[in-house]
């Protein structure tokens, strides 16, 4: 096993670049009493350096997204009753997803039968760079042999919670009480890159294990306790997606999204304190994180 221990960079911009430079990504999030999901992964995903970032949402939630920020654009997609993602949305998110360097799935989306035909579909996608977090997870853990059928390049981004479920979906032994072994497993049993979230995040990449113990893990040293707070998830989907767009690696993009993200919370905490720190307040600090750990050696 290899421990990485050295923190990616992007690359200096240069003087006549455009935005079509830094990467179109898209964020298929949201659902009615969700739409901040689906604002903070898209905020979060510009303070990340993203060129263009697009936020595909149910019709009905859009207004609510779009008015906290106008930075990003929308996709209306067609809606269930309960104000969820439908099926009939496939078409536009293939086309988006044709469209985008990558896309993540999942943040506020809540759980259907509908939303994993949706990411039935996208597992078979090849070519595409793709982030599952939250309730993407959740609909994951419930889709049979998908690992069987994966063509996309992708990533998941699961807290201890998601990592139950979809453990109990892919193995019959029990969980493992160490975190790193857990993140190792899965990333193995998957062939994805995995963040498992928490103190401490294990980034886990079984593409260079030639043998057993091969692969490369990266443990994450920054961010507090502060962080646990609704929507931190949400902002590191978004960064990670970024970074990716950006032309990134799948596990430079999750090393360099979980350290940057708990580097801003650990700037926000300064500020704020861990007892006040919301989500919001790790996307402002961002920019901070970014021009610190570009200095950093």
């Amino acid at each position: 096993m290899q421990i990485v221990e050295n923190i990616p960079k992007l690359k200096p911009r240069a003087v006549d670049a455009h935005k079509g430079d830094f990467g179109k990504v898209c964020i298929i999030a949201g659902s009615i009493g969700m739409s901040g999901a689906a604002a903070l992964a898209g905020r979060a995903a510009l303070r990340a350096g993203a060129g263009l970032v697009r936020v595909a949402t149910p019709k009905s939630v859009l207004p609510i997204v779009a008015s906290i920020e106008p930075s990003f654009t929308t996709i209306a997609l067609p809606e269930d009753d309960a104000g969820r993602i439908s099926a009939k949305a496939i078409n536009i998110i293939l086309d988006a997803a044709g469209e985008n360097d990558a896309v993540a799935f999942g943040p506020g989306i809540g759980n259907s039968g509908a939303l994993k035909v949706i990411l039935d579909i996208l597992l078979e996608q090849e070519q595409l760079r793709l982030i599952i977090d939250a309730d993407g997870l959740n609909n994951l853990a419930d889709i049979k042999d998908w690992p069987e059928k994966l063509k996309a390049e992708m990533i998941l981004t699961p807290h201890p919670g998601e990592m139950k479920r979809l453990w109990r979906g892919l193995f019959r032994e029990e969980l493992p009480s160490e975190r790193q072994q857990q993140a190792i497993q899965l990333a193995q049993q998957t062939k994805t890159i995995v963040a498992l979230k928490g103190a401490g995040t294990v980034v886990s990449d079984p593409s260079t294990s030639l043998r057993a113990g091969g692969e490369k893990v990266y443990i994450n040293k920054t961010g507090n306790p502060g962080m646990a707070t609704a929507g931190s998830g949400d902002v590191l989907t978004g960064v990670i997606t970024a970074l990716m767009g950006q032309g990134l690696s799948n596990f430079d993009a999750a090393v360099l999204g979980v350290y940057i993200h708990g580097l801003a919370g650990d700037i926000a905490a300064e500020k704020r304190g861990q007892v006040s720190l919301i989500a919001t307040d790790i996307i402002e600090a961002l920019s901070d994180a970014f021009m610190r750990s570009q200095t950093d050696s």
